[in-house]
């Protein structure tokens, strides 16, 4: 029987369960390590050393060039089609044109409550990190 081994880390769940799914639609089983405990206390991540993505030894190979192909062709080759209504934000990501951003407030937040309001958004769609 093949062993798990520790694949890709992330900063955050979101990033590792995109890159699940793309492993998963290619047939290739993963799992997610200290996914919770670090959603429950972000300062853990560097102790744990992040969310990490594991598969089996047997895929290591396999998964890396999955998701290298994806990363290379099919990554931003999607039109935007789902865009929500009544958006909270009223701009777009300028990377593709997605309304699905969220402004990430981990750098302005103290154990989960957001102390400032932070020029930081991200992408649901592409992942693109940007200010506004």
């Amino acid at each position: 029987m093949s062993e798990l081994v520790k694949f890709k880390f992330y900063e955050t769940a979101l990033q590792a369960n995109r890159d699940k799914q793309i492993l998963a639609e290619n047939g290739i089983n993963s799992f997610i390590a200290n996914e919770l405990l670090i959603q429950s206390d972000w300062l853990l991540s560097q102790a744990v050393g992040g969310i990490q993505l594991q598969v089996f030894e047997e895929d290591l190979e396999k998964a890396n060039q999955v998701l290298q192909d994806y990363k290379e062709h099919e990554e931003f080759s999607l039109e935007v089609e789902h865009t929500i209504e009544n958006p909270e934000f009223d701009f777009v990501c300028p990377k593709c044109g997605s309304n699905h951003i969220y402004r990430d407030d981990s750098a302005t937040s103290f154990f989960g409550i957001s102390i400032l309001t932070s020029h930081k958004f991200v992408c649901y769609y592409c992942g693109n990190e940007f200010t506004r």
